[in-house]
């Protein structure tokens, strides 16, 4: 395995910002235990990691190498990373060699040149970040890592868990507004149907919600069309569409569907 100075991070992630933070985390990681040889950092987006799908997973490594020994574990749940999950505190093997509580990890590490690794547990606000450092002699590496790393990695998840909640917010933030926006052009378009149905206010705005689902289309978009053209040319797939979401024979109408027009 190349020497740690010479590998550049690996980030597999679609999510830039907690990429960028566990690529910095598994460098620092690696540099802080002077007996590793390499780290890897992942987080889940989840508050019970053992269900969590692999699309919910980051993973970063600072060598091609180690995000397969991340994978096995994930996939086999056995290894200290599932064990430092568990117990919520720092896990792993002074030396593989002769450690055989996780076969199917235990083969894949060793295959790869790796004879001890720890796994230390981090928890903040919903986001699970666990750092691995990696040796290729036997060593207490576990000891080793808990001191800087440990630090790090408590600074690291926390502020990389309020970057999240803070995105969320602006998504959260960008979404009010945009419906705020489009409310007075639904509102007209609602006018239009009710015009042209002889509907009420909930039904017109009931009608165009699921004509816009039927059309895959966004219903401000749909509201902005029927609004532009002041619904002309929609007029007989307004009217059909009010029509199939009449009740049936011998199907009851819903607050939604009585009376419009037949």
């Amino acid at each position: 395995m190349p020497d740690r100075t010479h590998i550049r991070a690996a980030c597999q992630t679609d999510a830039p910002s907690l990429g960028r933070g566990l690529v910095e985390l598994a460098e620092q990681a690696a540099a802080g235990t002077p007996q590793s040889c390499g780290a890897t950092a992942t987080a889940v987006l989840a508050e019970e990691p053992s269900a969590a799908a692999d699309a919910d997973r980051t993973t970063v490594a600072t060598h091609p190498d180690l995000p397969p020994l991340v994978s096995v574990q994930m996939s086999a749940w056995e290894g200290p990373i599932i064990s430092a999950l568990d117990s919520g505190r720092p896990e792993g093997a002074d030396d593989l060699l002769h450690d055989d509580r996780w076969p199917r990890y235990r083969a894949r590490a060793l295959d790869a040149g790796i004879r001890s690794s720890a796994a230390l547990p981090f928890v903040y606000d919903g986001l699970t970040v666990t750092v691995s450092v990696y040796g290729l002699r036997p060593g207490p590496l576990r000891k080793a890592a808990q001191g800087t790393t440990g630090l790090l990695g408590d600074l690291a998840t926390e502020s990389m868990a309020r970057d999240r909640l803070y995105r969320a917010a602006l998504v959260q933030v960008d979404q009010l507004d945009t419906a705020l926006r489009s409310r007075p052009v639904v509102d007209q378009a609602c006018g239009i149907v009710m015009y042209v149905l002889g509907c009420d206010p909930d039904q017109a705005f009931d009608l165009l919600r699921r004509f816009s689902q039927q059309t895959n289309r966004k219903l401000a978009e749909l509201a902005g069309t029927v609004v532009r053209t002041r619904g002309r040319g929609l007029e007989r797939n307004l009217i059909e569409f009010g029509r199939s979401a009449a009740p049936g024979p011998g199907r009851p109408a819903s607050g939604q569907d009585r009376d419009l027009p037949g």
